[in-house]
């Protein structure tokens, strides 16, 4: 049976991203009028059928991707994303195994109480406030959530160091909710690519929110977050290994034909 144009163009976007000769970069002074103008939501946005082919690549090269911060349950999933605030998640991995291992339920960490939290993750930046908020939000998952972490936006967004962003991604990886956390990888792949333009965190979430096809959305943040990490990076994109790379429309490279 022949493949469909579908397949077809997923395996031949694949197989030059793996060579290395999906795109060519552009001089630095030239990359950076083209981020320029996508850090300002100012590029051509990609169309519907383009983003739903970046999808199926994204899909074909890793079909089940895995949030990259190591948890147990929701409640230390919920901690994890607190303490990655301003950090890399290999820093928030390095501190979290010892502080889990003493506290993985939220008893357990408002018994450990904030000094002992503080000494346990004061590698992590910012670990002060994050000691602080860590331990105030076990005691309002006691108390009022019956140790429970609320699988409501509403109620998630109550705990301290928790805002939408950090919602949205428990939601997502706790609950299989389809819910598109917007963090600086993907507020720059958004606007960098074309797939969701907008000025400011919220906006490209409303636009992923429309523009991502259904059958995507649950695996979409992975998706977005492990591109912006590894090959859509800030300083110096590696469009040479870009799977999406004829899809995008950053100006800052040259497609390879």
């Amino acid at each position: 049976m022949a493949k469909s144009p579908a397949k077809k163009s997923v395996k031949k976007a694949l197989k030059k991203a793996r060579k290395g000769k999906a795109a060519k970069v552009k001089p630095a002074p030239k990359r950076a009028i083209a981020d320029k103008k996508a850090a300002a939501g100012a590029l051509p946005q990609m169309t519907n059928a383009q983003i739903e082919e970046a999808f199926r690549r994204f899909k074909a090269a890793s079909p089940e991707p895995k949030t990259e911060l190591q948890h147990v349950n929701p409640f230390t999933l919920l901690v994890a994303v607190v303490l990655s605030a301003q950090a890399t998640d290999a820093g928030v991995n390095k501190a979290t195994p010892a502080l889990f291992a003493l506290a993985d339920t939220p008893e357990k960490m408002a018994d450990l109480g904030e000094d002992r939290v503080r000494d346990l993750i004061k590698t992590i930046g910012l670990f002060r406030n994050k000691a602080k908020n860590v331990v105030a939000l076990s005691q309002i998952l006691v108390a009022e959530h019956g140790g429970q972490v609320p699988r409501s936006r509403e109620a998630l967004e109550a705990l301290p160091g928790v805002g939408r962003k950090t919602a949205n991604v428990v939601l997502n990886v706790a609950f299989g909710e389809p819910t598109i956390a917007v963090d600086t990888h993907i507020f720059r792949v958004g606007n960098r690519t074309g797939m969701a333009t907008g000025k400011d965190p919220f906006e490209v979430e409303q636009k992923l929110e429309q523009v991502v096809p259904a059958q995507y959305k649950s695996h979409a943040h992975h998706w977005l977050i492990l591109h912006g990490r590894y090959a859509c990076v800030a300083r110096r994109p590696l469009c040479e290994k870009c799977i999406i790379a004829d899809l995008c429309q950053w100006p800052g490279k040259i497609v390879a034909v």
